[in-house]
């Protein structure tokens, strides 16, 4: 066996494989021939002298050995990609790219805002959002796939250790009806006029709705007793089921700006209760951090935290603040 007996584009044949499912789709999917493909598995198996893929089956399962190469073969390609982003920074932010990630509303509400932000101070520098849940954002960082991200959950008990975790702002949830709702023209509700309300909620494995009902029982409020009407699996589609007074529902403030202010939703005031999440910036101190990455968290992030708070950008002239240190809790 030579030193090294495989290619880095023998490499990606190989992740694009495991990602495909089969040896057409992969080829499909990097622009080649599926014979070129072929060949180049082979040649693969016969310098490691390892059958990689176990071709009895329909879909291209990998072996033992493929799983281990493929495992090592991530690593050497991320460490490859974040070479040439190095390089590229040289150029002192004329280009390169920036890679984000975020948590389902955050980076749907939120990072969009923040990221055109960025691109009018640095048009020259390519930027990528990955929106995905807590825990898969969380590990694209610790691998070197995303530079930083927001996330609005709680970081995997097994990467604590090794990820750069610092609040960043809260992230009100606020109640919303519909503004026809008989209960609309008060300026508050009581608690227990939530136990008389039909609601629309996120599933009840979702990261929101878990710190929902959280913060609520801290408020003693039994959520048990909440009436939940309908569920529904993305934000848009809630907004929509309560302007359609379908039901009352906690959404994130940052998803319902624009509703709330042409009147097509209505946000209630609960007395006594106060429902906030921490927004949370990760990084991996361990992976280099390139100019771009570090200008978006030094210059974008406190623009868009007003006094521990998530807010829009302020206006030129107007000083941004550094964030507090936000806490979920009852008021």
């Amino acid at each position: 066996m030579s030193d090294i007996p495989f290619t880095l584009d023998q490499l990606r044949i190989l992740k694009a494989i495991a990602a495909e499912g089969s040896f057409k789709r992969a080829a499909d999917s990097l622009y080649v021939s599926q014979p070129a493909v072929s060949l180049q598995v082979q040649n693969l198996e016969k310098q490691l002298d390892v059958p990689l893929f176990d071709r009895g089956g329909r879909r291209a399962q990998l072996t033992e050995a493929g799983h281990l190469l493929l495992k090592y073969g991530e690593k050497i390609l991320s460490l490859c990609q974040e070479t040439c982003r190095a390089i590229e920074d040289l150029q002192n932010l004329q280009g390169g790219t920036l890679i984000v990630g975020a948590s389902q509303t955050t980076g749907t509400y939120l990072l969009p805002r923040m990221i055109g932000e960025f691109r009018q101070r640095y048009p020259d520098v390519a930027v990528q959002l990955h929106v995905h849940s807590t825990r898969r954002t969380c590990w694209s960082v610790s691998n070197g796939q995303i530079d930083l991200a927001i996330i609005g959950g709680e970081v995997p008990t097994e990467l604590q250790e090794t990820l750069d975790i610092s609040s960043y702002a809260e992230d009100e949830l606020a109640l919303i009806l519909a503004p026809s709702h008989r209960l609309a023209s008060q300026s508050t509700i009581e608690k227990g006029d939530l136990y008389e309300l039909q609601f629309v909620a996120l599933d009840s494995q979702s990261t929101i709705r878990k710190v929902i009902d959280r913060v609520l029982t801290r408020c003693g409020i039994e959520t048990n007793r909440l009436k939940i009407e309908m569920e529904l699996n993305s934000i848009e589609a809630i907004k929509n089921a309560v302007q359609a007074n379908l039901g009352a529902a906690f959404v994130s403030v940052s998803a319902i700006e624009k509703e709330l202010q042409i009147n097509l939703l209505h946000r209630a005031n609960i007395e006594g209760v106060s429902v906030c999440r921490t927004l949370s910036v990760i990084l991996n101190p361990n992976r280099y951090r390139s100019k771009a990455a570090e200008a978006f968290r030094t210059e974008i992030l406190p623009a868009f935290a007003t006094q521990g708070k998530v807010g829009l950008a302020p206006t030129a002239g107007e000083e941004s603040s550094a964030p507090n240190t936000p806490t979920v809790s009852p008021s």
